[in-house]
């Protein structure tokens, strides 16, 4: 069913992606040398991307997930295109910052797209094994992106290095066009949904409270991103800082961190896993990595329980998505899973803020293991609900 050329289109959008996510707040801190305004920056670039996650999985149940795939990449390409020309003739860096924002929101649809997608593509052929492929096409473009980013920036200025992203948007195109010609699989045309705007919320929000065993699967997945949310915001202050490491140490272990996932992400699609055991043992290895980063005086265990934690995640997303896509209706799946992604993606800026919020070593030491052990009663408190559940029964 030409399963690769769909993995090599994502792969290229992942990897068109990360390049404008990269260059935003670098070409904004060289051109206002003010760390501020490079935050700030990156803020107005992802903030939107966030907030739109509802709004893309509504959409994929009232249109077709394929035309809006297609869509949001034909769309980067021009929102790049036009913002480049707009720079030419105007000047200012808000242009960069500009489409990147756009492209942001494009992205969100076209994830939620092939979030929709991807069941009906795997009928058949497990759905395990494809997320892992599809998780391991995304992760090796996240990897490459920011490197790719950094070469083109060192030898042509950033317009040509969005320009580039522009054609890689492009190639993902022609890619998911090549696939779909020779895809047999007939995608279900959604039905849409009757009432005002705010309704699909509505059933995604009443699904998340009602379906059984949603609830708990969202509150999982929110403990999990808690503790990532955590380790990302802290580990260059914990790795420069506590453990006085370099930069190029801490580049290394970003980049382990990525080829981690990648391997975990190899052995899931090369064995047989129970999805329950996926489930617990990729929470747990999380809450024993949190617990390292925290605890650890030495560098190589506060390495160790970065990869834990990074690496294991995606497994963790693995288990989530299989077991969602069995509870969610699939004419309600786009605007579930939407309104489900952003819940869950809160708790990763609360960390931000709570880790901004202490500054010293030994007080982010403290909130790492305050939130590490937050996510470890919520399995417990998960865990006992599911018991209780299943007991009840009939």
């Amino acid at each position: 069913m030409k399963f690769p050329a769909f993995l090599f289109s994502l792969f290229l959008s992942k990897l068109a992606d990360q390049i404008l996510l990269f260059l935003v707040p670098l070409v904004v801190f060289q051109v206002t040398q003010d760390v501020a305004w490079s935050g700030y920056a990156f803020a107005a670039e992802t903030f939107p991307r966030f907030l739109s996650f509802p709004v893309c999985g509504a959409l994929c149940d009232r249109v077709s997930p394929l035309k809006l795939l297609r869509g949001s990449q034909i769309f980067r390409a021009m929102v790049c295109v036009l913002g480049v020309l707009g720079n030419e003739a105007l000047g200012g860096i808000g242009w960069l910052v500009g489409l990147s924002a756009v492209c942001g929101v494009l992205t969100t649809q076209g994830m939620m797209a092939r979030e929709v997608m991807l069941p009906q593509i795997a009928a058949g052929h497990g759905f395990d094994k494809v997320l892992a492929y599809a998780q391991t096409a995304d992760q090796t473009g996240m990897v490459l992106g920011p490197l790719l980013a950094a070469a083109l920036f060192a030898v042509w200025p950033w317009q040509a290095a969005v320009g580039a992203a522009a054609a890689l948007f492009l190639l993902a195109d022609v890619a998911t066009a090549y696939w779909r010609r020779g895809n047999p699989v007939q995608l279900h045309e959604p039905q849409g949904e009757p009432g005002h705007f705010l309704q699909p919320v509505k059933t995604a929000l009443g699904h998340v409270l009602r379906l059984p065993g949603l609830l708990r699967l969202t509150v999982l997945t929110a403990g999990v991103n808690l503790m990532l949310g955590t380790t990302l915001a802290s580990s260059a202050a914990m790795v420069t800082g506590l453990h006085q490491r370099s930069a190029t140490y801490y580049a290394w272990l970003q980049t382990l961190g990525a080829v981690a996932t990648i391997v975990i992400l190899l052995g899931i699609i090369r064995g047989s896993f129970p999805l329950k055991r996926m489930g617990v043992a990729a929470y747990t290895l999380i809450f024993v990595g949190g617990l390292l980063t925290a605890v650890s005086t030495s560098h190589w265990g506060y390495a160790l329980g970065f990869l834990l934690v990074i690496g294991f995640d995606k497994m963790f997303s693995i288990y989530i998505r299989i077991h969602r896509q069995r509870i969610i209706p699939a004419k309600d799946y786009g605007k579930t899973t939407g309104v489900i992604v952003l819940l869950n993606n809160l708790s990763q800026p609360v960390a931000g803020l709570l880790v901004g919020a202490f500054a010293s070593a030994a007080q982010t030491r403290m909130v790492i293991l305050a939130l590490c052990l937050l996510m470890g009663a919520i399995g417990i408190a998960a865990a006992l609900a599911h018991r209780r559940g299943a007991a009840t029964s009939p």
